[in-house]
């Protein structure tokens, strides 16, 4: 099977209507094995808190989605494991070690990060890290 790493850009476009969401929700549709880091999980509750805060969803919309998105079969690696190697990618690369902290898991797992933050993508594509970071709209 093949597997790739999700970001929480990815996963948030899913359940919401933004431009990459129908390619979002096809990719976690597809056939292959997940892997995030652990962080995945606050960054889209913050999502959800922040469109609720907006008044684009109310509590009950932002628990609901919450609960779809415990329930996906992610396999997500403690940040803990992370740590180190994601604090050397951002002082390497000038990103923040939240995003780091994806990058560091395709790294280690010799895979690719998928991501719908497309400033993160362009700032790691001319890079010696290119081959672990791919754009949703470009990924099949």
């Amino acid at each position: 099977m093949k597997s790739c790493l999700l970001d929480a850009s990815v996963v948030a476009a899913a359940f919401f209507r933004e431009p990459r969401a129908a390619a979002a929700r096809a990719l976690l549709a597809s056939e292959r094995e997940f892997h995030t880091p652990d962080l995945i999980y606050a960054e889209v509750a913050s999502v959800f808190w922040k469109r609720q805060r907006r008044g684009e969803i109310d509590e009950a919309e932002a628990t609901d989605l919450l609960a779809d998105v415990l329930s996906l079969p992610l396999w997500s690696t403690p940040s803990e494991e992370l740590i180190p190697a994601a604090l050397r990618l951002a002082m390497k690369t000038g990103r923040t070690v939240y995003d780091c902290l994806y990058l560091a898991l395709a790294v280690a797992n010799k895979t690719v990060m998928v991501s719908a933050d497309k400033r993160l993508v362009n700032a790691l594509s001319s890079g010696p890290l290119r081959k672990h970071v791919a754009w949703i709209g470009d990924y099949h």
